[in-house]
């Protein structure tokens, strides 16, 4: 997925907290494989939490505690899905490949 001299970012972060790199040119390798597999898994994930704001914001809730825990989910899920798309939009699309 990534070219040859391209880096491909991971959708998880090392232990210092900095983003992580896969370079490979081998797309069905085992560390591709799992990127592909968490980052479908956080893309889903943040479908469902927007479905479930959409239902807490329309019960107009005046639970603080909820909407703070609201909050951060949807903060965690933007992080993710927006390493999602640097990382996508770094390398090519290759067909049946999410």
């Amino acid at each position: 997925m990534t070219s040859r001299d391209e880096l491909r970012l991971l959708p998880w972060v090392g232990l210092d907290g900095k983003p992580c790199y896969l370079s490979t040119d081998d797309q069905g390798g085992y560390v591709a494989r799992l990127a592909d597999h968490i980052e479908a898994y956080q893309l889903g994930m943040a479908s469902q939490l927007l479905e479930h704001a959409r239902q807490v914001l329309d019960d107009d809730t005046e639970d603080l505690e909820e909407l703070h825990l609201l909050a951060t989910q949807l903060t965690s899920a933007l992080r993710d899905v927006l390493r999602v798309a640097t990382s996508r939009g770094r390398r090519p699309v290759v067909p049946g490949h999410p």
